[in-house]
């Protein structure tokens, strides 16, 4: 007697069938028979599921050799696994899991075939990470049955897997696949069904915007890959990562995407149609973005577009002094970097004491360094002797080079840099931090723009290796060397781009963290699952509404709000949800409670 649907989550899945050995496919197949499970591999050829078996053994052998396995596991594990070239035999399958070719064709034609073989309870799950799960659904004989089961490549390592419920799902099984996703060892998050889901709905929109920056030249891709790298914490840059996943296969994602939003920021930049057409698809083709050493190879080798390693070969200005401007947490730890590196350094702030307490906080910075043993007390003592502390901007009269990082307000700033043309030397650079106001605004209230460049260091200063470093129009090219030669001594990594809102990191970050937020205020996920799935699934290190805490939802909307006004993009304008917290005084852990509430410091 068949069991009711009902009654499903009270069954283990015992036996799967997993249909398409892919690389996905057969990663799947491994987690669940490492899991104890009976397993049936199923694809089209005979050479396709002997290729699955070669794959596996390889895998497990592996992880015996890195002690994940023992070799009798490895051995259980194997036997566990059986294939086949015909979907009957799926017939005493618990679950089907298909992970055919995105293609709505295709997996209709598997799913009508799985009407007729597999016994009335058997859950039908699809691995689309594009496709709607409910028009699937909808043309199966028992669509209450069907729903998605969403892994992350490589299964075997990626702890993340989105249970995808339509309308038309069933409770029990949506139970009882969630429930073989926590005996896997994953962590299931429970979301419902539109194109990418939470953890791709999020990082394809900001793969494809990377991809639109490059193709605008308007940064290179080493540049941008290296800025989402080393200014957000993230495992590959936007480029790299669409070259592993396939260039076609973001550009099909994105075709979903947009044609259920119709937001401008899912619609794929022309750059990847241009890519897939030629077959550059990325590592598996051996050239997309980037050239590698053969098809499917990770190693990158030069190729007409890699930056020559000599740079401009303009020679930059001497810089023996520089003078920092403000007393706030980013001018005392630029301030520390400068010293760190040899360079005599003058903080100033609007007074003695601001400067004073300024230069006490670097102290107390240093001081741990020495406790954690990263310096020796007497490197720190050298560093501290080199900062002097002054209430006047008019301590900048000898500087090779004025930073400021003053309040993010234009006006300020514009104040600012009219002081420094009186007070400074000729010759000297003059550089903003601004991480989203126009540079060329700061050097029009000057009388030598020539001077004047971006330089957007990250918090903490000490910390962070990442410097954009921001050309205008009128930026003269030794300034540009100089800067460059700078952060070499400072042993940051410089990246170029020119003068527009958000650089590189918050032109790419604010939109995702702002798509995030959208996702809440429509109720589509949790924020505990959008973080975590942004976590285990995106390797991002913190989770977009952890991170809009951290840096103050203030701050995140003024940056919103300036994106928004440069591209004049509906998609970029601020979630209503984000503008409702800030209008209340939510602004993340520095009030106590932003997206959660957090103890007041």
């Amino acid at each position: 007697m068949a069991t009711p649907l009902s009654d499903i989550s009270l069954s283990p899945l015992r036996t799967i069938a997993v249909v398409g050995l892919g690389t996905m496919g057969t990663g799947i197949a491994e987690v669940l028979a490492r899991a104890g499970r009976e397993v049936i591999g199923i694809d089209v050829s005979e050479e396709r599921t002997a290729r699955s078996l070669s794959v596996l053994e390889s895998s497990t052998a592996r992880a015996v050799g890195r002690g994940r396995l023992t070799g009798q596991e490895r051995d259980d594990a194997l036997a566990r696994i059986r294939t086949a070239t015909d979907l009957r035999a799926a017939a005493d399958a618990d679950l089907v899991i298909e992970v055919a070719p995105e293609s709505y064709e295709i997996k209709q034609q598997i799913f009508r075939e799985l009407d007729g073989i597999v016994r009335p309870e058997t859950i039908l799950a699809t691995g689309t990470n594009a496709l709607s799960v409910t028009r699937l659904a909808a043309e199966s004989a028992r669509p209450e049955r069907v729903l998605g089961l969403h892994f992350f490549n490589p299964a075997p390592a990626m702890k993340l897997v989105e249970v995808v419920s339509s309308v038309l799902t069933a409770p029990a099984a949506v139970s009882a696949v969630t429930n073989l996703a926590l005996d896997l060892g994953k962590e299931p998050v429970a979301v419902g069904d539109r194109p990418g889901f939470v953890a791709d709905g999020l990082l394809f929109g900001y793969l494809n915007q990377a991809a639109a920056m490059y193709e605008a030249r308007y940064a290179s891709r080493e540049d941008i890959d290296a800025a989402m790298r080393l200014g957000c914490g993230l495992p590959m840059g936007p480029l790299a990562l669409l070259d592993l996943i396939g260039v076609d296969t973001a550009r099909t994602v994105l075709e979903a995407m947009y044609a259920e939003s119709r937001d401008r920021l899912h619609a794929p930049a022309p750059i990847l149609k241009q890519l897939s057409e030629a077959g550059l698809t990325g590592r598996k083709a051996g050239r997309g973005f980037y050239t590698y050493a053969a098809p499917g190879a990770a190693t990158v080798v030069p190729d007409a577009l890699t930056p020559a390693a000599d740079g401009s070969g303009v020679p930059g200005r001497e810089v023996r002094s520089v003078g920092v401007a403000g007393s706030g947490t980013m001018a005392s730890g630029i301030a520390e970097v400068f010293a760190k590196a040899g360079y005599d350094v003058v903080l100033a702030a609007r007074s003695e004491e601001k400067a004073q307490t300024a230069k006490a906080r670097i102290g107390k910075n240093l001081a741990r360094s020495v406790d954690k043993g990263r310096m020796t007390a007497e490197a720190a003592a050298q560093t501290l002797e080199r900062i002097t502390p002054a209430g006047s901007y008019d301590a900048f009269a000898d500087v090779d080079l004025a930073v400021e990082a003053v309040a993010e307000d234009l006006e300020v700033k514009r104040q600012l840099f009219a002081a420094f043309d009186k007070v400074c030397k000729p010759g000297a650079v003059l550089a903003t931090t601004t991480s989203s106001l126009p540079v060329v605004a700061c050097a029009r209230a000057t009388s030598r723009p020539q001077d004047v460049i971006g330089m957007h260091f990250f918090n903490p200063a000490p910390a962070m290796k990442l410097v954009e470093v921001v050309r205008t129009v009128l930026t003269a090219e030794d300034v540009h060397a100089t800067v460059h030669e700078v952060c070499a001594r400072i042993r940051k990594h410089a990246v170029d781009c020119a003068d527009r809102a958000g650089f590189i990191v918050n032109a790419l970050l604010f939109p995702y963290l702002n798509n995030a937020i959208k996702m809440v205020q429509e109720h589509y996920a949790s924020l505990d699952d959008i973080d975590a799935a942004m976590k285990l699934g995106g390797g991002y290190p913190m989770g977009p509404f952890e991170l809009l805490d951290v840096v103050g939802l203030d701050v995140s909307l003024a940056i919103e709000r300036v994106l928004h006004r440069e591209f004049r993009d509906p998609g970029l304008a601020p979630a209503p949800l984000l503008e409702h917290l800030v209008a209340a005084g939510c602004l993340g852990r520095k009030t106590g409670r932003g997206f959660r509430e957090h103890a007041r410091r």
